[in-house]
């Protein structure tokens, strides 16, 4: 073996039975039998492939240097360790395996594995059951995951583990896939059983592997099916190809040299600047490129001087954390190492984010502009002669302007620079302006798969967009490693987070700030708690509670806000789905790119100028404004209104019972029920406001008329809503709700009466309010109806809303349910959230 692999010091090869082709690695040395191995190679390729790869995984592991060093030194002699399956059986003995390999004083050593104790028999098991087409080999397989992650658990540190983790799930799920597919055709190839009893010896070797290093040797992973090469002889037989493997096993030798290690004051290099984006992650790899771009634009990785010699010898480069020797660091090296090594970060095209503050930009344009040889020359030459330096240039195609950003404490002299040169164009008018726009920073976006990768722009645009932040100036280089966009000064934190959070975490994430935490909040809060995970695993949203504010004191968070522990502000029960003073507020909210969602009716409801207002803000803003649970609580009455506007419909009328504490009150006022009574069960099962006259007045049925009626494109102001008051007007001055509850009994005849007569002729009493779009006016009232009406119907505190429209005309559109209670409003304002962060970009 040491005759034709000789690997790098400190080596760990694993055993495995995977054929070439498009799968996974083979065996390096016939641990089960030579005939398995020898039959397993020759069925797949047959006596017609010349040659073909074996393969296998290898790892090295070498103690970190902080200076350039020349290739590793190939060497003569080596000490070489195979360790058998209960060798390697169980955590105990993984460990006492890695002792051994360490405590070897040789200078180069090779190490062979095979799978784990009663693994192999357990991946042949699989196969067995998968081509009898029994079903148990998911469970089976699910057996042999959990046998490895237990392993991993009891060994590894938490990075370590990850990793393997993450390795393991993806390999699993393959494994299923393929036992699947043997599943479907009841048979299983040689190539596919070598396939898939050839995992058990590439775990084994990763975890000896991570078992190493976590006793403080570094190791590395090398694929050693791209460097030992075999040929086949005859059926069941191969023989290396000595000189192809020499020569792969050079090329792996150039493309590995030493490390130079780089030791700072952090862990690495961050996807953002951790001081401003909370959630900026590690990266464990950047190309020379990366890096390069990254630097120039502020980012705390190498000067850019740095980056030349480094690229022009391929000598990777780590940057660690002196305070934090564990940390992992980041390495800089050839982008081909990258894809080897780090697959999972290739998910983001975008590496990392990086801002350069204190800047100006400087605008130069006019007509005269267009097609002038040597005016960009000229701006540039006197920005030379200033010695300023230009961090970003763009220019428009119609060659009408060009702007670039110089450093803020340079731009004067800049402008004044350009002003003396341009002066006889400016006074001709062939320049129309030489303007600076102060207070500007840059966000870069940087990474090499965005090159040639669509949509990563316009994701980063969008993100940009639906922050509400304004770009001044964009650049991107034909590389496409870079795109860079120029923006006001106050907005490059903002932006930072909000480019960051799109590539970076959920598909979509939302900052939430509560405003009261009463019994509507409360409920809320516990939703969010309850459905976070589920969210951000099945719909990939993430949202997160920023801040929760009551009247006397506020809680905030800028990582989000732990829903199990927020007690601190839970003694205060403020409520504010009826506060006008909250109210007020949206307006600014909207102005400032602040989405806005509530279940308080009193801005809708209120001065018909302000709401119209509020919406022409809403529609010219990058804003959303929802509603839905100000009328039903959570039943769909907004949404289902637009539908039919926003599909052509004509609204003829809305009918409805409005107010759940009424639907209540009247569902019980039967039977010969005095109305005293039934409305002091309603209050003490807490259906009415603390004081039932609030409900009984009918002022919240018509703020939900008004509502309606808006959407429905009339102008109406709340008091232009007649309204049959229940109270009766002897009592509506009462001091207290004390008493006026003591003194109601004396006025139940009045509607004992209505209701009295409303039976004798088959009918039913209901408070319902009407919109009637076709003569412009709305109205709320006692009205009476059939006892076969939907309105008659109902039960318990169910509201019910009749949309009668050029197409519901004969029979109008029903929406009943509940339309009050803490869960159904709470429910309702989330289902608004999902549908805000739908229109942010949610999957649906």
């Amino acid at each position: 073996m040491a005759s034709f692999c000789p690997v790098t010091p400190q080596s760990l090869f694993s055993t495995s039975h995977f054929p070439h082709r498009t799968f996974q690695p083979h065996s390096l040395l016939p641990l089960h039998s030579p005939h398995l191995f020898r039959k397993s190679v020759s069925s797949l390729w047959g006596t017609d492939s010349p040659t073909f790869k074996i393969h296998s995984s290898l790892t090295d592991f070498t103690v970190d240097v902080a200076v350039e060093e020349k290739k590793l030194p190939k060497g003569e002699t080596w000490s070489v360790h195979k360790f058998g399956g209960t060798c390697v059986g169980s955590s105990a003995r993984i460990n006492n395996v890695a002792d051994v390999i360490i405590n070897d004083d040789s200078e180069r050593k090779l190490v062979v594995v095979s799978a784990m104790s009663k693994v192999t028999d357990m991946m042949y098991d699989l196969i067995y059951k998968a081509q009898s087409q029994d079903k148990s080999y998911i469970s089976a397989l699910d057996v042999v995951e959990e046998k490895h992650s237990l392993t991993a658990h009891e060994l590894f540190d938490e990075d370590d583990l990850a990793t393997f983790l993450a390795n393991l799930h993806q390999d699993i799920r393959n494994l299923k896939a393929m036992l699947h597919a043997i599943d479907i055709a009841g048979h299983a190839t040689e190539s596919f059983t070598d396939l898939v009893v050839g995992h058990g010896e590439l775990w084994s070797a990763q975890i000896l592997c991570y078992a190493v290093k976590k006793k403080g040797t570094e190791c590395k992973w090398m694929d050693t099916r791209e460097v030992l090469i075999v040929n086949s002889t005859s059926a069941d037989h191969v023989d290396p190809d000595y000189l192809e493997s020499e020569r792969r096993l050079n090329k792996w030798y150039s493309l590995n040299p030493s490390k130079v290690t780089i030791w700072t004051d952090v862990d690495g290099v961050y996807s953002a600047d951790p001081r401003k984006v909370s959630d900026a992650v590690i990266l464990k790899t950047l190309s020379y490129r990366e890096a390069s771009e990254m630097s120039y634009f502020g980012a705390n990785v190498l000067h850019p001087r740095t980056i030349s010699p480094v690229i022009r010898y391929g000598i990777p480069v780590i940057i660690r954390n002196i305070f934090n020797t564990s940390a992992p660091g980041t390495k800089v090296c050839h982008p081909s190492l990258i894809e080897n090594e780090d697959k999972k970060i290739l998910k983001n095209y975008v590496k990392g984010f990086t801002t350069i503050d204190n800047l100006a930009l400087v605008n130069v344009e006019g007509t005269g502009m267009a097609g002038v040889p040597g005016t960009a020359s000229t701006i540039f030459r006197a920005v030379k002669e200033v010695g300023a330096n230009v961090i970003m240039i763009s220019q428009a195609s119609s060659e009408q302007s060009v702007c670039f950003a110089v450093p803020e404490k340079e731009v004067k002299a800049v402008s004044e620079a350009l002003q003396s040169m341009f002066q006889n164009a400016l006074y001709a008018g062939r320049l129309s302006q030489v303007a600076v726009i102060p207070n500007c920073s840059i966000l870069a976006a940087v990474g090499q798969k965005m090159a040639s990768t669509p949509g990563v722009s316009a994701t980063l645009f969008n993100a940009l967009a639906k922050a509400n932040i304004n770009i001044l100036a964009i650049a991107q280089g034909c590389s496409e490693y870079n795109v860079s966009v120029v923006l006001k000064r106050k907005d490059s934190i903002k932006a930072l987070r909000a480019v960051h959070s799109r590539f970076y975490n959920s598909e979509t994430t939302i900052a939430m700030g509560i405003i009261g935490p009463g019994l509507v909040g409360s409920t809320l809060l516990d939703q969010l708690r309850d459905q976070a995970e589920t969210l951000k695993e099945e719909s990939n949203i993430d949202l997160r509670v920023m801040g929760i504010m009551g009247s006397k004191s506020m809680l905030l968070d800028d990582s989000g806000i732990d829903l199990v522990k927020w007690s601190e502000i839970r003694e205060e029960k403020v409520d504010c789905t009826a506060d006008s003073g909250v109210a007020s507020h949206y307006n600014d909210w909207l102005r400032k790119g602040i989405h806005v969602v509530t279940p308080n009716k009193k801005a809708n409801s209120g001065p018909l100028d302000e709401y119209l207002r509020l919406r022409v803000l809403q529609r010219q803003s990058y804003t959303h404004y929802f509603y839905e649970a100000t009328v039903g609580a959570g039943l769909p009455i907004i949404s289902t209104l637009r539908g039919l506007l926003e599909t052509g419909d004509k609204i003829l009328q809305i009918e409805g019972i409005f107010s759940g504490t009424l639907s209540y009150i009247l569902n019980n006022f039967k039977d010969g029920r005095v109305f005293s009574d039934v409305v002091a069960e309603a209050k003490e099962a807490g259906y009415t406001e603390p004081d039932p006259r609030d409900d009984l007045s009918g002022t919240d049925v018509a703020r939900k008329v008004i509502i309606l009626a808006r959407e429905s494109g009339l102008k109406l102001e709340l008091s232009d809503i007649p309204v049959e008051n229940l109270v009766p007007e002897q009592l509506r001055a009462s001091a207290s709700a004390q008493e006026f509850m003591q003194k109601l009994p004396k006025f139940d005849h009045e509607i004992s009466k209505k209701q009295e007569d409303a039976d004798t002729a088959g009918e039913v009493l209901r408070y319902v309010g009407v919109v009637d779009v076709a003569n412009q006016k709305g109205s709320v009232e006692l009205r009476r109806y059939k006892k076969d009406h939907p309105f008659a119907q109902l039960s318990g505190s169910d509201n019910i809303i009749a949309f009668t429209t050029r197409r519901y005309r004969d029979q109008p559109l029903i929406v009943r349910g509940p339309g009050a209670g803490a869960q159904v409003t709470a429910g309702g304002i989330f289902s608004d959230i999902l549908r805000l962060a739908s229109y942010l970009g949610a999957p649906s």
